[in-house]
């Protein structure tokens, strides 16, 4: 059986795949879609209607095999035996988004990456062009996928959200404005444990692109600083900060309490305590999707009023209720040790924090003064609870195990008092308890709502 001159296979049929085999289809590919776990029945129904061939529950070799092209989907690590067959017989391997970029016309593209923040800074940067009337979707990691975007409601404007496993198989992908908002260790498992081909991973975003391009960049955040000395960078650069050695320069920064954001000749200047979105966090993703914003045309005034009435994410420091005192907040999305930094920066009342879940290798040495300001009892919450006990005991005088949701509510109850804040802020993925975190987060809403 010789290699079809069109034929595409897809590993993978969640979100990214089926929208790489909706576009495949309709750009005249012979499509295959392979998954070696089980398809969602919504993908199933999608791949049917479409007419796409597709198989669940193993990856067929011959059928795999004689693809001119593989879009592998970012979820499956190289160290799969299919992919290592893949990768021997030399079959290009692409991610969904550069398969999606080749048919993207002469549409434009936001894409952001980083370690924490990508969500919020998406979300914000589409809700800015949205409320500013562009034809825009948003697409990526949140969202519709790009390929799928494209193939059923193609816009003139992507605002993307890309993990550094979407970039780690790109050849050509370029976007017109790529936002860096941070890098700190996470995923580390799928970099052979150096944080330096994190990085690198990470940088992909800017491999493509030139002079024409914009790279809006954070200037404090040390892992980027010591990339960017080594490395040249073709786009025109632009900087945000909450030091004051951009005052004048173009980008953004915060100065005392005031936001500011510099491009073509315009000063945005506002107060942080006018931003909807709070914490220091916020700060640093608003000054990125407001020079993205800025660039891509939008009126200051636009940017201030979207600034002024923008609701945040679901699952991220989202306020829940207050029960008899004691305020509940649900960021599940915290699934690294850096995401529960920026959240225990935010609080200012005394915390009792629900911690836990499946542990990536955490260091919780970088929260441990923060901890020690701030927490006053932790909650584990999942199969194993061993790491927290080692970073934790003698440090926090309570520590409470529980293994699901609804029990570990009840524990925080118990311990917290008048004037406290109950934050789920597990700095591990879910999978050990939950479907992922968004699975999470609900749970713990409806244990919440229940007490």
């Amino acid at each position: 059986m010789g290699t079809n001159a069109k034929r595409l296979v897809i590993l993978g049929a969640a979100e990214s795949g089926v929208g790489a085999a909706l576009l495949g289809k309709q750009q005249g590919w012979e499509v295959f879609v392979s998954d070696g776990g089980k398809i969602k029945e919504e993908y199933k129904e999608m791949l049917n209607a479409g007419g796409i061939a597709y198989e669940e529950g193993q990856h067929t070799i011959d059928k795999v095999m004689n693809a001119l092209c593989v879009v592998k989907s970012p979820g499956i690590s190289e160290k799969v035996a299919i992919v290592k067959k893949i990768r021997e017989a030399g079959i290009e391997v692409c991610s969904e988004i550069e398969f999606g970029y080749r048919y993207k016309g002469d549409s434009k593209i936001i894409a952001i990456t980083g370690s924490n923040g990508k969500s919020t800074t998406t979300k914000l940067t589409y809700h800015i062009l949205k409320e500013a009337d562009y034809d825009v979707a948003m697409v990526g990691n949140i969202g519709y996928s790009f390929a799928r975007q494209i193939a059923e409601k193609p816009c003139k404007w992507y605002v993307m959200e890309v993990s550094s496993f979407q970039l780690d198989d790109i050849k050509d992908f370029k976007p017109d404005v790529a936002v860096l908002l941070n890098i700190t260790p996470d995923h580390l498992d799928r970099y052979d444990y150096k944080f330096e081909n994190y990085v690198a991973s990470k940088f992909l975003i800017i491999k493509n692109q030139n002079k024409n391009d914009h790279f809006v960049v954070n200037k404090d955040d040390k892992a980027i600083h010591d990339y960017i000395t080594k490395h040249s960078i073709h786009a025109q650069t632009i900087y945000f900060t909450m030091s004051d050695n951009n005052i004048g320069n173009e980008g953004g920064q915060i100065s005392g309490d005031h936001l500011n954001i510099l491009y073509n000749g315009e000063n945005l200047n506002m107060s942080i305590h006018d931003l909807a979105i709070k914490g220091k966090h916020n700060q640093y993703n608003s000054m990125a999707a407001g020079i993205s914003a800025r660039i891509a045309g939008v009126r200051k005034e636009k940017i201030r009023e979207s600034f002024l009435g923008f609701e945040g994410l679901e699952h991220r420091l989202e306020y829940i209720a207050t029960i008899r005192g004691v305020e509940y907040i649900n960021d599940s999305k915290a699934t690294n040790v850096n995401s529960v930094w920026y959240a225990l920066e935010s609080m200012k009342k005394p915390v009792v924090l629900i911690l836990g879940g499946q542990d990536k290798g955490n260091n919780y040495g970088e929260i441990l003064d923060l901890v020690k300001e701030k927490v006053k009892a932790i909650v584990c919450m999942g199969l194993d609870n061993k790491p927290i006990h080692d970073a934790f005991d003698g440090v926090v005088e309570t520590i409470v195990d529980t293994n699901n949701a609804k029990d570990a509510v009840l524990a925080s109850y118990a311990v917290a008092e008048s004037g406290d804040v109950v934050l789920l802020a597990p700095a591990c993925a879910s999978f050990d308890v939950f479907k992922n975190f968004e699975d999470r987060g609900r749970q713990f809403k409806e244990a919440v709502r229940n007490l």
